[in-house]
């Protein structure tokens, strides 16, 4: 007869058999890539391969007449939102304010001014034939294109404008000189400077040729 085993050491056997756990099935394999995926673009970079441009050239960039000082409303091509060309009507709509003057004759050349330089010659548009043809600045609260001003030597204003100055002796001011330099381009006017007989800037003005030269203005 064979031997048996206690019924306690069969229990321990049917328990350790119930405590071990299979194995995790392996992984799947990766699906393979359809026409679809093949067909699909490169993720996009973050960054590009080269360096972007600025959306803007600097200032320094640019050459002073194209740069004009914030703020500042005397142009080589007009003045603010004035343009030179402009009839007295549209000039007087772009002001957006008051200017006092009247025309003369047909065709002929007549001055507006803005109600604060009215009795004054400190600031004038100039019209001729309904165009505008000029405009005259007598204060040093404005500032030409280019940076010169009334009140300057002409040291500093052949500085500032070198290359581009033409000198003569002035008309009427024995000692006197009329500095002109001519625009950027075809479609800028001719800045013109006065000085009196100690080398000082008394005025100046922008305007297109034969108007900006005439010394006496209207007159």
């Amino acid at each position: 007869m064979k031997p048996t085993l206690p019924a306690a050491a069969l229990l321990l056997l049917a328990l350790s058999a119930c405590d071990k756990v299979p194995p995790p099935p392996p992984p799947a394999p990766p699906a393979p890539a359809t026409a679809n995926d093949a067909a699909l673009p490169p993720p996009a970079l973050d960054q590009p391969d080269t360096d972007v441009p600025p959306a803007q050239a600097p200032a320094a960039a640019m050459p002073p007449q194209m740069a004009p000082a914030e703020g500042q409303l005397a142009r080589d091509d007009g003045y603010g939102d004035l343009r030179l060309g402009m009839s007295a009507a549209q000039a007087r709509a772009a002001w957006g304010g008051e200017l006092d003057g009247q025309p003369g004759a047909a065709g002929g050349c007549h001055v507006l001014k803005p109600r604060w330089a009215k009795g004054s010659a400190d600031f004038g548009l100039m019209f001729e034939a309904d165009k505008l043809v000029r405009y005259d600045v007598r204060t040093a609260k404005e500032t030409a294109p280019g940076g010169g001003k009334v009140g300057m030597d002409l040291a500093q204003l052949r500085a500032l404008y070198a290359g581009r100055v033409q000198e003569q002796p002035h008309k009427y001011i024995e000692g006197g000189k009329v500095l002109r330099i001519a625009g950027p381009n075809a479609q800028s006017g001719v800045l013109v400077f006065e000085t009196d007989a100690a080398g000082k800037a008394t005025a100046w003005r922008v305007g297109l040729p034969p108007q900006v030269d005439y010394v006496e203005a209207c007159g």
